[in-house]
């Protein structure tokens, strides 16, 4: 069983790391005890294969000596553990500034009047653990999406998928209510209606027929073509904020016919674009 212990500075991000190892398939718990360390393995373990991967945060500043903390990576080796100590970490002006933001009080700052001091003593202080640990990583200026590229690289081994955005496109009826959980929402219901063509009425937006009366007027084909240039400035930024899934709702009357036709259209570009997408037409069974 391979095991990352993540120790570091506070404030430096040792739970956000743990998220996104969380994102790359590790079981994680956050401030796991050192003590309680070893049981837990034993118990992963016990499951036989279900617990491979397993991220541990721990607080090591109630800790006696280093040798403590080596010492049950020893014990957790003889359970058959592959242990890696990941040494979380940014520059003191940062921890200062975050703890500034969040008004956090650090947990060495008892009296909450010496910050600076406080940061200054708890780097100092785990020190030799920084020397010892196996890997490193600075936060200071790490955007989510570099930390996970980097994390990703350093224990799953290859580079994260540029395009690992995850895009969901559903298409709806605004007689039957919002999608709540929309990112952006457009209401097409500006196009003309198939609905009003006799031939067209019974079909659906997923109907080729009817795809090709949606877009054959030239204000479906300038609204894709000026959505699709919009989603190309967006899409990477959101990625580079770290966003992991990303909504697209089309609207119309009943959900039936013009946003399942423009919801498809858009999944079809974005597929050819690189990016993971699910379609869904919640709307376009109902009367």
């Amino acid at each position: 069983m391979d095991v990352i212990v993540i120790s570091g500075i506070s404030g430096a991000g040792k739970s956000r790391v743990a998220a996104v190892l969380e994102d790359l398939g590790f079981y994680c718990v956050d401030n796991m005890p050192l003590s309680m360390m070893p049981k837990f393995a034993e118990l992963c373990i016990a499951t036989q294969g279900r617990y491979e991967r397993v991220a541990l945060v721990t607080d090591i500043r109630a800790l006696k000596s280093v040798d403590e903390l080596f010492d049950t990576f020893d014990e957790m080796r003889e359970l058959g553990c592959v242990i890696t100590l990941l040494f979380v970490e940014a520059q003191k002006d940062t921890i200062i500034r975050r703890y500034k933001e969040t008004r956090r009080r650090h947990p060495l700052d008892v009296s909450g009047s010496s910050l600076e001091d406080a940061v200054k003593n708890e780097i100092e202080m785990l020190e030799p653990i920084k020397d010892k640990a196996d890997e490193v990583i600075d936060t200071t200026g790490l955007t989510l999406s570099k930390l996970q590229r980097n994390l990703n690289l350093k224990f799953i081994g290859e580079e994260s998928d540029s395009k690992s955005l995850n895009v969901v496109i559903k298409s709806f009826g605004f007689k039957h209510g919002l999608p709540v959980e929309a990112d952006v929402l457009f209401d097409i219901r500006f196009l003309p209606n198939p609905y009003y063509i006799p031939e067209l009425k019974m079909k659906t937006g997923l109907d080729g027929i009817v795809k090709d009366f949606v877009f054959g007027f030239d204000q479906s084909n300038e609204f894709f073509k000026q959505f699709c240039d919009m989603l190309e400035l967006l899409l990477p930024h959101y990625i580079e904020e770290g966003r992991r899934y990303f909504v697209i709702c089309f609207g119309c009357t009943g959900g039936k016919h013009r946003s399942p036709a423009m919801a498809e259209a858009l999944k079809e570009y974005l597929v050819e674009q690189g990016y993971p997408v699910d379609c869904i037409h919640r709307d376009i069974g109902r009367e």
